[in-house]
């Protein structure tokens, strides 16, 4: 029996080392480092500045400046403070949709390998969610919820259920063919036994690829969404907000857009980087 399970417990283990040796690269590094820097950015945001984000002032649109150092928007709050407490609300969004979604579609997932036709009504299911362009059902559950949080977090977590889920489906599918856990189902061991215990081990890793990846996606989502007007309502910030509202002044005041542009550049870039990193190291 210990030779059976051998596979199950060293594989992960083989795989973690290979994510650690992928991410200590250059990409790894830099992606992390972009990351951690925003995100260090956002929750600092208290110190780094003493102006409400809310907070309207008689200097519209003005220049950056020792007391605005990015300068104000177009109703004179200060662009500092509003991008990075709009950097605290889109990491709080992304990175609580996104562990939904993946466990939403892990679920399926597993749902799927018990029996054929639940396979068969989890990939109609996902089908289904995959149908609809991303900016499509930003609108339908927009026009069910309203703008707000709530359809940002619902948005973002049902788009990564069937990427989530497919990803974690073909790894099953083909751990399940592999020779230790034939060996377990001639051994005697149920199928939920085989299933959770030696194939499901070896089939998850490849999903922290796909959880970087779609934290990435979860960025444009928001993005999206609050330059269309479908996310957070204002005057909450977000950063896809803040560049909704700079549109009308690149010509004049091209500085307006800089800001929550570099911090979301930074954010996808980032989390890319470390999905490249991930996927290289596991390919080793």
């Amino acid at each position: 029996m210990t030779v059976l399970t051998a596979p199950a417990r060293t594989a992960p283990a083989r795989a973690r080392s290979r994510y650690l040796a992928g991410l200590r690269t250059g990409r790894g590094l830099t992606g992390l480092a972009l990351v951690a820097a925003v995100a260090l950015a956002g929750l600092l945001a208290p110190l780094l500045t003493d102006h409400d984000p809310d907070a309207q002032g008689p200097l519209a649109l003005a220049g950056p400046s020792a007391a605005h150092p990015f300068g104000t928007d177009d109703l004179g709050r200060d662009l500092l403070s509003r991008v990075l407490h709009g950097i605290t609300t889109d990491l709080v969004l992304i990175l609580g949709a996104v562990p939904v979604g993946a466990l939403i579609g892990c679920s399926l997932a597993l749902l799927a390998a018990t029996h054929p036709w639940a396979d068969t009504a989890v990939q109609r299911a996902f089908d289904l969610v995959l149908a609809f362009p991303g900016l499509i059902l930003a609108l339908a559950v927009t026009a069910v919820l309203g703008p707000g949080r709530w359809p940002v977090f619902i948005v973002i977590a049902l788009a990564e259920v069937p990427l989530f889920g497919r990803q974690l489906r073909s790894g099953i599918l083909v751990q399940r063919e592999r020779e230790y856990a034939l060996a377990a189902r001639v051994g005697g061991a149920s199928r939920p036994r085989v299933l959770l215990r030696h194939v499901l081990p070896n089939a998850v890793d490849p999903l922290i690829v796909q959880a970087a990846v779609a934290l990435s996606v979860g960025v444009f989502i928001e993005g999206a969404m609050s330059f269309l007007g479908l996310g957070v309502r204002p005057p909450e910030p977000t950063l896809g907000s803040i560049l909704s509202q700079s549109v009308g002044y690149l010509a004049t005041r091209p500085t307006f857009a800089a800001a929550p542009l570099a911090a979301t550049t930074a954010l996808v870039l980032g989390f890319t980087l470390i999905a490249e990193a991930l996927n290289r190291g596991i390919r080793r």
